[in-house]
């Protein structure tokens, strides 16, 4: 008798931004949860289907806290609150969530248009060519976050290789990974410092005051939510910036439906989350609590599982014609931001972020285009997020 050997997770590939088809054809032909090699050797689980990933998210019986240290997907420290579970998590997540409450992040639009408006200013003065990464998505988040948290302006180009050495899962060599983890820590216990001894109206100097004030958080977590907070605030808002801008660019028929109608742009905004994988295609691991079943198969105490966002929002149960990017999509469930209790925190701030970005450009240069060939695009390789290291784009006529 033989034994088939589960598919192993860590020969899937990446592409650009091309979801690896093998994991829409192992939820056709084994279900929406199936057993996977992990790269560390071992074997566990893989969530492929929408609603078996929204329970994971959801789920106490799914440990973020104890898939900390487990394996080379997981974090390393359990005061980052991407590793804890509730109640720990929710007591750090509440001194941070007023902040980012869809009424707070309204309050910012007219900044976050005036940052746009201002970096579209600069790269139009200067005409064509121009890198949209350089020109638009990086200074854009990096300014907003900056500002939101207290960051002086002059410390703000310090953290694109901190953050990159962070998000690193092979791009980085370990004592570098350890290196940047470091920096970042140390800049923020200085800025935390120098909030407590000269508060402003930031976010941080809340946070400092409801460390020092009000209890709750320790300096740990709270250094580690600063960090978390401007690694996640930057670095993915800056990569899906260019890459959804990469993906109208790259189907010209899509621009240009969204330049003559603009008002389509926030149902686009949620069509290119679902459809643009961003993270890391298999996710933080959890570990099950407890024995518990999902999606028809058992999953023992102790066992890994990782949730496949990417590949859910593509699952044919939820959505009709998943693999095309339909621009007026109405219902749209995706989970691109995640779900449950890890909810982005900042998910309000990146869509008010990508919709304004989005916006001045087919606005202002409706005539935008690629300026080279879409294989002569550098990717950023081994990173746990997806992104271009540069995106030129040119164009012609007038611009407003």
């Amino acid at each position: 008798m033989t034994t088939t050997r589960p598919p192993s997770i860590g020969e899937f590939g990446r592409d650009g931004l091309t979801l690896d088809p093998r994991y829409g054809e192992l939820r056709r032909a084994g279900g929406p949860v199936v057993r996977v090699r992990l790269p560390d050797g071992g074997e566990g689980w893989l969530v492929t289907g929408w609603e078996e990933a929204r329970r994971v998210l959801s789920d106490p019986a799914f440990s973020r806290a104890l898939a900390v240290g487990r394996n080379a997907g997981a974090r390393r420290r359990e005061t980052f609150i991407t590793d804890m579970d509730a109640p720990e998590h929710t007591r750090v997540r509440r001194h941070a969530v007023r902040a980012f409450t869809h009424r707070r992040v309204q309050r910012l639009r007219p900044r976050v248009e005036e940052v746009v408006a201002d970096l579209l200013d600069a790269m139009l003065a200067e005409g064509p060519p121009a890198d949209l990464v350089e020109r638009l998505a990086l200074p854009l988040p990096i300014t907003v976050i900056g500002e939101l948290l207290g960051v002086p302006p002059g410390d703000r180009d310090r953290f694109q290789g901190w953050s990159d050495a962070f998000l690193s899962t092979s791009a980085y060599s370990p004592d570098a990974i350890r290196e940047a983890h470091a920096r970042l820590d140390a800049y923020l216990v200085e800025l935390i410092d120098r909030r407590r001894a000269e508060p402003s109206g930031d976010l941080l100097s809340a946070l400092v005051h409801a460390r020092d004030e009000e209890g709750g958080l320790d300096e740990d977590e709270l250094v580690n939510l600063g960090v978390g907070l401007l690694i996640a605030g930057y670095e993915t808002t800056a990569g899906q910036i260019a890459n959804l801008a990469y993906t109208l660019l790259s189907r010209p028929e899509r621009w240009a439906r969204l330049a003559a109608d603009p008002d389509l742009l926030p149902t686009a905004v949620e069509e290119l989350l679902r459809f643009v994988p961003l993270g890391s295609d298999t996710g933080m691991p959890r570990v099950a609590a407890r024995d518990v079943e999902l999606g028809g198969v058992r999953i023992a105490a102790g066992d890994v599982v990782h949730v496949a966002r990417a590949a859910a929002n593509r699952d044919e149960s939820v959505y009709t014609d998943p693999e095309t990017l339909v621009l007026d999509r109405a219902d749209n469930p995706h989970l691109a931001f995640g779900h449950g209790i890890h909810h982005c925190l900042g998910a309000h701030l990146a869509r008010l972020e990508l919709t304004a970005a989005l916006g001045g450009l087919l606005r202002r240069v409706p005539a935008l285009r690629l300026a080279v060939r879409e294989d002569e695009l550098r990717w950023k390789e081994g990173l746990a997020v997806r992104g271009l290291r540069e995106l030129p784009v040119t164009w012609t006529g007038a611009v407003s």
